[in-house]
Parts: C-alpha cells; sequence; structure tokens
C-alpha cells in the first residue's frame, strides 16, 4: 500500500480536474468527495475511478461549469436535469439546497436525472446528520443487477444512505447498495486478480460466477448475468427484499425526475451512464428536541457496539463505526492506496502536464 497526505490526494485530483477544464469549485468539491471514499477505506468509489472520469470528461460526456435545469420547485423540493453535469460537485450544491430548505421548513428533498457518478451515497446523508437532521441519498446505477429468479440485469447497485446525528459528532451512518456488492467492489477484485466469492453474481447463464473480469465485460455489454440483489440468490435468504429495494430506489430517483431507468441505464467503454439521484434532510425538531435525541442514539450506539462479539469476531459494529474509525486514522497516518490505484493517478495527473506530488506522512 502506499499511504497519501488526505491534502496531496485532493490537491492532484483537483489539479486533474481542473486540467481538464472543470471550474475550480466544482474540481475541488470533486476531490473532496473522491478522496473521503479512499479516506473510509471504500476503495471501490474513491480514487480508482479517476480514469473513467478523465475519459469522460475529455469524451464530452462529463461537463464542468453546467447550471442544472430547474424542472419543478416548491417550498421543500426542487427537480433538476444536470444536463450531463459533474455528479460529484452538483450532488453536494443541491445536498446543501436541501439542507437549506429544510433549515426553514423542516423538510426539503429534490429529485435529479440526467446527471454522472457522485460517488459515495453517505458523503451527502452525512451533510443532513451534522445539521442536526435526518439525510437520506439515494441514485440509481447503470443497470447490473439481476431480479430475482432472472439472468438479465433489470437495475443498478442503487445504493442508499441513512444518516442521523449522535453525541460527540458520532453518527449512525447507513451507506449500502441493493445488491450483494457494488461493481466498484467487481472491480477491486479484478484490479488484484482474485476470484468472487460465491454469492456474490452470477453469470449469463443465471449460475453463480466468480470470474471478476468476465462478469465486467458481460455487464457493459449487457449479455446477460449480473449482481446478485442483497440477500442473494432466489428466496431463501431474502434476495427479493434486496430486489424490491433496488426498485425503490429507482422510483424515488427515476420516475420522480423523470430520468432513465432500469435495463435503459447503460454504461459505455469510456464512462459510466448518466443517471439519476434523489436527497432528503428531515429536521429532527419536528419530532423531539434535538439534543434529547442525540442522547438516545448515543445509548442506543454505545449498546450495540459493546455487545459482547460472536465467536471468533473481534467486536460488534455499528453503521457507519468502521469507516469513521477508517477516516480518523487516515487524517493521521495517510490515505491508503494500493500500488497500482497510486500508479494510475500518476499516470493521468502526467498526461495532463502535472506532477502527482506526495509528502511524507
Amino acid at each position: 500500500m502506499v499511504f497519501v497526505k488526505r491534502q496531496d490526494l485532493e490537491k492532484i485530483c483537483c489539479g486533474i480536474f481542473t486540467a481538464l477544464g472543470i471550474p475550480e469549485d466544482e474540481a475541488r468539491s470533486s476531490a473532496e468527495i473522491l478522496v473521503a471514499a479512499d479516506a473510509r477505506g471504500i476503495r471501490s468509489h474513491g480514487v480508482a475511478r479517476i480514469k473513467r472520469y478523465v475519459e469522460g470528461i475529455r469524451a464530452g460526456y462529463i461537463t464542468g461549469g453546467v447550471k442544472p435545469r430547474i424542472l419543478r420547485q416548491t417550498p421543500v423540493s426542487f427537480v433538476l436535469d444536470a444536463e450531463g453535469g459533474m455528479g460529484l460537485s452538483l450532488s453536494k450544491r443541491s445536498m446543501e439546497k436541501v439542507v437549506s430548505m429544510a433549515e426553514e421548513h423542516g423538510f426539503g428533498a429534490c429529485s435529479i436525472r440526467n446527471s454522472n457518478h457522485f460517488g459515495i451515497a453517505g458523503y451527502y446523508a452525512e451533510m443532513a446528520a451534522r445539521k442536526d437532521m435526518i439525510g437520506i441519498a439515494m441514485t440509481n446505477t447503470a443497470a447490473l443487477g439481476v431480479p430475482t429468479f432472472g439472468r438479465k440485469v433489470m437495475f443498478g447497485t442503487n445504493p442508499i444512505a441513512f444518516a442521523a446525528p449522535s453525541l460527540n459528532a458520532k453518527m449512525f451512518s447507513l451507506d449500502m447498495a441493493a445488491t450483494t456488492v457494488t461493481r466498484g467492489k467487481v472491480e477491486v477484485y479484478e484490479r488484484e486478480k482474485k476470484p468472487l466469492p460465491p454469492g456474490w453474481a452470477v453469470g449469463t447463464d443465471g449460475r453463480t460466477t466468480r470470474d471478476p473480469a468476465g462478469l465486467l465485460e458481460d455487464m457493459l455489454y449487457q449479455r446477460g448475468g449480473g449482481l446478485l440483489p442483497l440477500g442473494g440468490e432466489g428466496e431463501q435468504s431474502g434476495g427479493y427484499k434486496g430486489y424490491g429495494l433496488a426498485v425503490m430506489v429507482d422510483i424515488l430517483t427515476a420516475l420522480c425526475s423523470g430520468g432513465s431507468f432500469g435495463e435503459n441505464v447503460k454504461d459505455s467503454e469510456l464512462t459510466s451512464a448518466r443517471v439519476c439521484h434523489f436527497f432528503m434532510a428531515l429536521r429532527i425538531d419536528l419530532f423531539r428536541p434535538p439534543e434529547d435525541f442525540k442522547k438516545d442514539m448515543s445509548l442506543m450506539l454505545e449498546a450495540l457496539s459493546s455487545l459482547p462479539p460472536a465467536e471468533g469476531a473481534e467486536r460488534v459494529y455499528y453503521a457507519g463505526q468502521k469507516e469513521q474509525e477508517t477516516e480518523e486514522a487516515s487524517n493521521r497516518n495517510g490515505v491508503a492506496l494500493t500500488e497500482q490505484v497510486w500508479k494510475t493517478l500518476c499516470d493521468c495527473a502526467a498526461s495532463l502536464g502535472l506532477n502527482a506530488t506526495r509528502h511524507p506522512v
């Protein structure tokens, strides 16, 4: 592993984006969100994706400086056509507006179509939690998931994030895909030349596959096969629940915004698909004083994390705890990247005449 200071990593990514013509403020926000994923140990959604961003921007599929088109607006909601703008920075600005609506009216929500990859969903839900609100963020993705009893992709990994505040800057932060894993996790296994664990995905015949490279290619060209819904194969382990959650995300993100959904959301060889997002913020004081809520949340989290672990396990975690602890370590010791990802980042920078400089941690 290579350890890079968080500020250095953000500066490198920001430099790449600005060199490609992305405005400084959008480049900075986008870099911060990408690096936040690696800082939390979510390598599938971090700077490993920089190459696809570079290719997408060069191809004109992702553009900076876009002013989204407002399709509908009320005091507590809005719908946008992102018109191919940077999904990362656009999502941050949109969640800021949603939080502002909730500050004034108690509630805010938006649905966005025609956007691009927005990084980790939890980043946006946590923006609301830091303001004593409950935050929700979702996005649909390219069709990668196979419905229960099916063999053809019909929905994306369709992540869902939910965040609620506790005392001492802690929070419950659930960030999960509606499939067993994300495509980014499959890409990690492909980069590291590791076979997929059983139960993650099926091939074109509808049976379990362990070949990450073959699966990624089949999903790209929609030949059949794909990721299994959360819960896995069939009904016995509740796979239909993940299937239902994936469709729910499509409803809130795509159907509410009038965007693409299901098998119509497709990646290309150069870049990720145009996708749809949904963001919501709900002020806690609509229900009870925030400090009382956070005290009880703190008791709940403490009760969960202090449970005796199962035999062979070290401890019990609540949602977001691992990521929060990893982020604290990353801020102290540097953000961990594989040598391959660091090399890719350096190569992208060099192709734009930039130096990927990192200082000793």
